[in-house]
């Protein structure tokens, strides 16, 4: 987070050189994010409030983006003064002077994009985070301007591009009557299953079968060992997927797994080549085209057994050509106009003219809001933590959060060398401030149990971990996912989003017990 060798440089990679990519630099607590913003936005309070008592000329919050584009903001100014500079310090695991520092920064910069990852969401109060984020930015009027705005990085290429297209648990989200009317059937409209419910469901016995279209589900989620017993009890489970991973061998009674082309082979079908359409993080759709040759002449691309799954199933009762589909992908990309013809009227025309790709419309873009009121809403915060029902700083309790190594993308690990934090050979590691190893009694290097203590009775663990001394926050510690997910129980999400809490796990470490 303060400097950063790009291994795409030639230059760089064969000097070790390095490019600085902050001036301030901040390590918050676990959970720390949602005090750290407030305090942030009460720093820019008082810097407005004095710029009023001085008849400036300019003042630091946009008022007049704020008349014009918001509701609310007086209702938020007053929760915001409410909070002391003691508590939002305790909170955030910053000093009042480091926040007021940043939040000048910000105060003088003419246009601001915040971006978030994870470590926001992943809190029983995740959802509260992000409104406060946005609040932060309404206050400048850094929302539907150039250069400026809210910036969710997420990891993988469709992830928002699925959304986007009607793929959701939310039967609200999808246009159901437009459907029903281009291919004549009635489309469900009860609501859907997202992962906490799905797993629920798996260890309940409602769920009975699983198609999973890529991913590596049962070593994602949280609750690892009762979810791998769960899955062996499915009925069915149908992997679609470019590889091996933990969800095809710990599989139901009945399995297949099928697999399928990468993203980077070459897909040709009925003998042309096709190519996919993804959106990025930034809401840009642009074409993927494969570049080598597939690994085997008889895999079959995701669409193709999507089509095949399809017509095998529903026989002679869809209006669907699936076999014209699975040839002509265009055929695909023509059926997403007609269903969405806001977002893609002329799709195959604008994706195959420029290739940058074309927008997404965001309404937010163009200060149009998509809300009762008309206007962009201030959310009042009525707490300071994101995880306020877990206590802070219990004796011999530590909040373990989860990160990834640079040489890993989601569940896939390609190597045990993490240059990022200088830690090589395995990923059976737990990260410590020195203090609180002093505290333990524990040696850098000694092999330690990561034991839960989630105060439900369930016995979660994970043994023989290496204790690394490293910088993160004292009373906190990390570990890798998915390696630490056994000790991040199902029941602990964020409360409106159902995101696993995976950044605020609460555990206890003690010297490794071996086995008899």
């Amino acid at each position: 987070m303060e400097r950063f060798t790009n291994s795409q440089n030639p230059l760089q990679m064969l000097t070790l050189s390095e490019t600085k990519i902050s001036t301030q630099y901040h390590q918050l607590d676990p959970g720390g994010d949602l005090a750290a913003i407030v305090g942030l936005c009460k720093a820019l309070i008082a810097a407005d409030d004095k710029a009023k008592a001085l008849h400036q000329s300019e003042r630091v919050l946009d008022v007049d983006f704020i008349a014009e584009h918001t509701d609310g903001c007086g209702a938020f100014e007053a929760a915001v003064r409410g909070f002391e500079w003691p508590e939002i310090e305790r909170c955030s695991g910053l000093k009042r002077e480091e926040i007021e520092s940043a939040a000048d920064v910000y105060a003088n910069s003419r246009a601001v994009i915040a971006c978030y990852g994870m470590g926001l969401t992943q809190h029983r109060s995740g959802v509260l985070a992000i409104q406060m984020l946005s609040n932060f930015l309404l206050m400048r009027g850094n929302i539907g301007k150039a250069g400026a705005g809210i910036f969710p990085v997420r990891g993988h290429s469709n992830v928002q591009g699925q959304r986007t297209v009607g793929i959701t648990e939310k039967p609200e989200l999808a246009p159901l009557d437009r459907l029903a009317a281009q291919y004549s059937f009635e489309p469900p409209r009860m609501k859907g299953l997202d992962t906490v419910e799905a797993c629920r469901g798996i260890l309940g016995g409602t769920v009975k079968a699983f198609v999973g279209l890529g991913g590596n589900f049962v070593h994602a989620v949280p609750e690892t060992v009762a979810m791998e017993a769960g899955w062996r009890k499915l009925s069915l489970t149908v992997q679609i997927i470019t590889k091996l991973n933990r969800s095809a061998v710990i599989h139901g009674r009945a399995a297949f797994l099928l697999p399928c082309l990468g993203r980077i082979e070459i897909d040709r079908q009925a003998g042309a080549k096709q190519f996919v359409t993804v959106e990025d993080t930034t809401g840009r759709f642009h074409a993927s085209h494969g570049q080598v040759e597939p690994a085997g002449p008889h895999i079959w691309s995701e669409p193709k057994i999507v089509a095949g799954l399809a017509k095998a199933t529903l026989r002679d009762g869809s209006h669907v050509n699936w076999d014209a589909w699975s040839d002509d992908y265009a055929l695909v990309r023509d059926a997403i106009a007609a269903t969405y013809p806001e977002i893609f009227a002329d799709f195959n025309t604008r994706i195959i003219a420029t290739r940058k790709g074309f927008d997404r419309p965001i309404a937010a873009r163009q200060r149009k809001w998509n809300t009762k009121s008309g206007r962009a809403n201030f959310i009042p915060p009525p707490c300071l933590s994101e995880d306020p029902d877990l206590p802070r700083r219990r004796d011999g309790i530590l909040t373990l959060i989860t990160v990834r190594s640079n040489d890993q993308f989601n569940t896939t690990v390609y190597g045990y060398e993490d240059r990022l934090r200088g830690i090589y050979g395995t990923r059976e590691v737990v990260l410590m401030h020195e203090a609180d190893m002093r505290s333990l009694g524990i040696a850098d290097g000694e092999i330690v149990d990561i034991i839960g203590d989630a105060g439900d009775g369930v016995e979660r663990q994970v043994l023989g971990f290496r204790a690394t001394r490293y910088d993160v926050p004292h009373g906190s510690c990390a570990g890798y996912y998915p390696e630490c997910h056994p000790l991040l129980p199902l029941w602990h999400h964020a409360t409106r989003s159902h995101v696993p809490a995976a950044k605020s796990i609460p555990v206890r470490i003690r010297k490794h017990k071996a086995a008899a």
